[in-house]
């Protein structure tokens, strides 16, 4: 019970916070809802990106990647420090337009670009889409903490339910300043927890990180290397999932349009800053690898219980340690949630509502936007009760769909020869090969991540279709090129 009542009091704090942070603000506000009146400061812009990221994956999906596919689990750490580095060029340049523009998402600015209205709804639509499949992956987490750790005291639907009802509201009353702030206080408790539990667990259950990975190495050889015969992921494969999550880790919606609620100086400063969230994920990691050969794969319903298993069944823990371990499992889940549903109902209510009817009213929109918090968490919630996927495939699996924004996002900034019909054309092909090799083929062209394969057919056909179709004018193009 005192695991349970921990995780209450975390969930009562984080839910005012959330509602706390949006008081004295304009409630009808398109600007204060989507980007904070543009003006966060380092501190809560460098918690909200990691803790976007630092998700339901931290102690669930990266502990049992570790444990199940050895270092193919690194690939986090790695796509995480490079997918920063071209938000510092990146980042200032859409600011100063989104600014001088008053844009509040991704479809907008690329919209706005290549002068389509279809385009910006097509955005909308895949944002949408992946913002739900990568919610389910939250949602889930939530679920399996209540469940496991209350030794389903709390069933798996109703802490999901609980733990999310609380994100929905203070998202819907707060808009992204209440996601922001939650996310400092999220963000602190997280990364002190994974320390913590990593090295108890190391050191717990061996003697120490240089026996855990000797033990290793000696049973399976291999296991932690890429790409030889007993490594679980070959060396394509892992290269390219680096790759495209790198690529993709910016097109993101919710992390793109941090770019509209900052200053320059504080995008530079959270570009320099954010690897060190990587560093923080190495200790979850750690509990993966605790675990080889110290639980039995078949004992597990999936890799992503290892944790929970971990501490129920091989040390016995204290209530102490379930309630700690169970807020800041919450706290990774809930960061990523708040901003992920504050980035879908946005995406939903300017680049899908208003570009459709340019004549909504501010009022509408944001009507618009808080129902549509409750309809994308209802969508959620669903596949994360019913669908099978688990926590990998999905994390996966949506950043190959918002990679194949990359061509349209970067041809807007670079090439004057880019046209709507390049871009639209290009991100259908991308779409339908990632979805057609994730979910229709067994196994991809040599062993490539599907949403890699998706990209590249999307730059052929992105270049292709614009040589053959009419740009828009120069002075247009120029804006873009010359921000």
């Amino acid at each position: 019970m005192f695991a349970l009542g921990s995780m209450l009091v975390y969930l009562v704090i984080a839910f005012a916070l959330g509602l706390l942070a949006g008081r004295k603000r304009s409630f009808w506000s398109v600007s204060e809802y989507a980007v904070a009146d543009r003006g966060l400061g380092f501190i809560v812009v460098w918690f909200m990106m990691g803790g976007t990221v630092f998700s339901a994956f931290a102690f669930l999906g990266g502990p049992g990647m570790a444990f199940s596919q050895g270092a193919a689990a690194y690939f986090v750490p790695a796509y995480l420090a490079l997918g920063i580095l071209p938000w510092y060029v990146l980042g200032p340049k859409v600011g100063r337009i989104g600014a001088r523009k008053n844009f509040v998402t991704l479809g907008e600015f690329v919209g706005d670009r290549y002068r389509s209205r279809a385009l910006t709804v097509l955005i909308g639509v895949i944002s949408v889409l992946a913002f739900i499949q990568y919610l389910t992956l939250q949602i889930k987490g939530m679920a399996f903490i209540f469940s496991i750790l209350t030794e389903g005291a709390i069933p798996y639907w109703f802490g999901a339910l609980l733990a999310y009802g609380i994100v929905v509201i203070y998202v819907a009353s707060s808009g992204v300043r209440g996601a922001a702030w939650s996310d400092v206080l999220q963000g602190a408790l997280m990364l002190l927890v994974a320390w913590a539990v990593g090295f108890y667990l190391v050191n717990t259950l061996h003697d120490g990180p240089t026996d855990m990975f000797s033990a290793i190495n000696a049973s399976q050889p291999d296991f932690l290397t890429i790409g030889r015969d007993g490594s679980p992921m070959s060396a394509m494969a892992f290269f390219s999932v680096i790759l495209v999550s790198a690529l993709g880790f910016l097109m993101w919606p919710h992390l793109f349009t941090k770019s509209y609620t900052t200053t320059e100086k504080r995008i530079k400063l959270t570009t320099l800053a954010f690897p060190l969230f990587g560093i923080f994920l190495v200790p979850v990691l750690f509990v993966g690898y605790a675990g080889i050969g110290v639980v039995a794969p078949d004992a597990l319903g999936s890799a992503d219980e290892l944790l929970p298993y971990l501490i129920t069944n091989e040390l016995g823990a204290s209530g102490w340690l379930y309630g700690l371990i169970g807020a800041g499992s919450l706290a990774a889940a809930m960061s990523s949630s708040d901003a992920i549903t504050h980035g879908g109902s946005v995406s939903f209510g300017r680049d899908i509502c208003r570009a459709l009817k340019p004549d909504l009213s501010e009022r509408s929109q944001i009507w618009i936007m808080r129902l549509a918090v409750v309809g994308i968490g209802a969508a959620a919630y669903w596949l994360s009760i019913f669908g099978a996927a688990g926590i990998i495939a999905l994390l996966v699996g949506a950043y190959g769909s918002i990679a194949q924004f990359v061509p349209a996002v970067y041809g807007a900034l670079i090439w004057k020869r880019g046209t709507a019909a390049g871009a639209i054309s290009g991100m259908v092909v991308g779409i339908g090969v990632n979805y057609y090799y994730q979910i229709v083929a067994d196994t991809t062209l040599w062993d490539m991540n599907a949403g890699l394969l998706g990209l590249l057919c999307n730059i052929v056909v992105f270049v292709a279709v614009s040589l053959l179709t009419k740009p828009v004018d120069e002075a247009s193009a120029a804006e873009y090129r010359n921000a």
